[in-house]
């Protein structure tokens, strides 16, 4: 399974079981602290585990040749924190509670602007109801009118149209994107117990969303999002269309990260999120700096 530190393993399907349960519980809502999104992107980012102690989970990665680690489930003792800094250089995905305790201890803290994942109110998305989501409200009924359109739940039936979609949406790029790790998702949604929804256009699927539960069944992050076609209103369609079936349990939807993309930050900003799960980046403290959370 997970091996104990200084040993580690990938990632895999067996470990599920273990720590599906444990990312559940998490209060945080940090949208990659879920086991699927670990999974998935085990590959992109290099990701391995370990147990450093009893629920105290160490996963290490590198971005473009940068190495990194984190602690979804709590901190260790201050010795082993200076050994992972010494080893990996930076901590990510820093939640709040986590950023205090490592600022107080020293740490210089970062936040992640680029990664806090948007938050919003379930049933602001659904209603869309105020002046502030009129344009919203308009593309949605222009796509009504103009179209022949239906939904369905993303069940195992039609994974081979959402497939059928992603490869579309990849065809228009000029980069991959999150392509890989939304394919294995689409093929192994069952497993992951990832659910969704598909929409169609003349008959034809054109649009699908992807995601689960997170922050203790409180909110829904949706994972993956793709439409293809040149159909005015579909993006707005599909966002409202999909919170509007969620369960009322579901007090908020996450939105995930814009990833600093100017514009994606534009279209995420404007369906004004109620907050952000807020992530920071740890670094060792420097001789002669005073330690405080800056922003970047």
């Amino acid at each position: 399974m997970i091996p104990d530190y200084p040993h580690f393993s990938e990632l895999d399907l067996i470990q599920r079981p273990t720590l599906h349960p444990l990312f559940q519980q998490l209060p945080d809502g940090i949208s990659e602290f879920t086991f699927a999104t670990l999974y998935l992107f085990r590959e992109s980012h290099q990701y391995r585990a370990a147990w450093l102690a009893p629920h105290i989970l160490l996963i290490v990665g590198a971005d473009r040749g940068n190495p990194f680690f984190m602690l979804p489930f709590g901190l260790p003792d201050e010795k082993m924190l200076q050994q992972l800094f010494a080893d990996y250089g930076a901590m990510k995905c820093v939640s709040a509670p986590q950023a205090e305790v490592l600022a107080a201890m020293g740490y210089r803290l970062a936040e992640d602007r680029d990664n806090f994942d948007y938050l919003y109110r379930r049933r602001d998305l659904a209603e869309l109801t105020g002046n502030r989501f009129h344009k919203k409200r308009n593309l949605i009924k222009a796509f009504v009118s103009n179209y022949s359109y239906e939904g369905r739940p993303l069940m195992d039936e039609y994974i081979g149209d959402a497939l059928r979609v992603l490869e579309l949406w990849r065809q228009r790029r000029d980069d991959p994107g999150d392509y890989a790790a939304a394919k294995e998702a689409l093929e192994k949604s069952e497993e992951l117990q990832l659910c969704g929804g598909i929409y169609y256009i003349d008959g034809q699927p054109a649009a699908y969303t992807l995601g689960e539960e997170l922050m203790r069944g409180r909110s829904f992050a949706i994972h993956f999002e793709k439409a293809v076609g040149e159909y005015k209103g579909l993006w707005q369609f599909i966002n409202q269309a999909f919170a509007s079936i969620l369960p009322e349990k579901y007090d908020t939807i996450n939105r995930e990260q814009d990833l600093g993309d100017e514009g994606l930050r534009h279209a995420k900003l404007s369906y004004k999120p109620v907050d952000f799960i807020k992530k920071y980046r740890a670094l060792p403290q420097a001789n002669g700096e005073v330690n405080s959370v800056l922003s970047l």
